[in-house]
């Protein structure tokens, strides 16, 4: 039997030589100098005015939520298929989630039914760039342009995609990393908080830091530090972010081996979607993707069923995933679903994420296409 798993965390040999150069170093705690190289890294690849490491992406959006000051009653417009992280960090300040239809061609949110969505009590969008895909930033930004409010990209999946040549996640106010072990650049638990406003860096230096001026106190700024705005503990360890910075050091090593697979997988399946047996992922021409994941879409649940079953039986592990949001129980408690779920549903239930990782082997790739191909058959 085979053995392809979904996911293989990410290694490539230099990590463990700066984990021991942080261990070395005594300062392990965060904001040293790995947690400062990440950061500096991300702010070259993404050009934003600052990024700030965090202990995941998840603790980034709850970030974002704060720095948009979101307060009970407010609202905040987002699909409902993405993960639950997205609409958490915004319940957690006592929003209530307004959630849209997605696009089927890239399971985005349908920037045309945002406006509609739009109450006095809304505050924010959170476009979440699925597949690292981006949404329709331009269309996006207009609308909250027009209508007083921020934008907090979930960029979870985006790291090394571009919308019009803008790194995804530095478009809008905010961007949300996650640097997970299924993500394409990982340090196990992790994430990055990019803030695209001067004016906004301070605040986030604060919110970061427990809510103390700790940051302005190691840049004699101040002669001691004290508790000055509401914030947590998201500051990420130092060892976190040298194995990470091992990964990010030549981002293009891991990008462009995932891209070899992603164009292998796309080539090789073309002709079953020149049949009409399933669909393949959709890349807008003003887009530039990260090959964060390959997917096919079915004819229906049932058949998604069948074939990951078939899958599974020859050692192939081939996922879903996202529940909708609007679907489950806290989301029918925190939020409502604005307009008709014509997509969102549908296409969440044909969804099949294949086997995706750095150095996937063309062997693997070619045995999971043939068994697509025989299913079909």
């Amino acid at each position: 039997m085979n053995h392809i798993p979904f996911n293989v965390p990410p290694y490539l040999g230099t990590e463990d030589k700066y984990i021991r150069q942080a261990i070395e170093s005594r300062k392990i705690c965060g904001d040293g100098a790995f947690t400062k190289k990440c950061n500096e890294k991300l702010e070259e690849i993404t050009g934003s005015k600052k990024v700030l490491m965090t202990t995941s992406g998840t603790s980034a959006l709850e970030m974002t939520a704060i720095l948009c000051d979101i307060q009970p009653g407010d609202e905040v417009i987002m699909p409902s298929y993405t993960f639950v992280s997205t609409a958490n960090a915004f319940v957690l300040r006592g929003a209530t989630i307004v959630f849209v239809d997605v696009r089927p061609d890239t399971m985005n949110i349908d920037e045309k039914l945002i406006e509609d969505a739009i109450t006095d009590k809304t505050k924010a969008i959170v476009p979440v760039h699925y597949a690292g895909v981006g949404c329709e930033m331009d269309t996006i930004c207009d609308i909250a342009k027009r209508h007083g409010l921020a934008v907090v990209e979930d960029a979870a999946q985006g790291v090394m995609a571009f919308y019009k040549g803008r790194a995804l996640g530095s478009i809008g106010d905010f961007g949300c990393f996650s640097f997970h072990e299924t993500k394409n650049y990982s340090m196990g638990e992790g994430g990055a908080v990019l803030i695209n406003h001067e004016d906004d860096v301070e605040r986030a230096e604060i919110v970061r830091e427990k809510g103390t001026n700790r940051s302005r106190f190691f840049r004699g700024q101040v002669d001691k530090y004290t508790w000055v705005d509401v914030g947590s503990s998201y500051l990420q360890s130092e060892l976190n972010c040298a194995y990470l910075y091992g990964q990010i050091e030549d981002a293009s090593i891991i990008n462009n081996d995932r891209l070899r697979s992603w164009n292998r997988y796309c080539e090789a399946l073309s002709p079953l979607q020149e049949k009409g047996v399933i669909e393949l992922p959709y890349i807008p021409a003003e887009c530039t993707h990260n090959a964060h994941m390959f997917y096919i879409k079915t004819k229906d649940l049932a058949e998604r069923t069948a074939l990951t079953k078939f899958l599974k039986e020859d050692g192939i592990s081939a996922v879903f995933h996202y529940i909708p949001l609007h679907s489950s129980p806290a989301g029918q408690k925190f939020g409502r679903f604005h307009g008709e779920d014509k997509y969102t549903t549908a296409e969440s239930d044909r969804l099949l994420r294949l086997p995706m990782y750095y150095g996937l082997t063309d062997s693997d790739i070619d045995i999971v296409v043939d068994r697509i191909c025989r299913f079909y058959q």
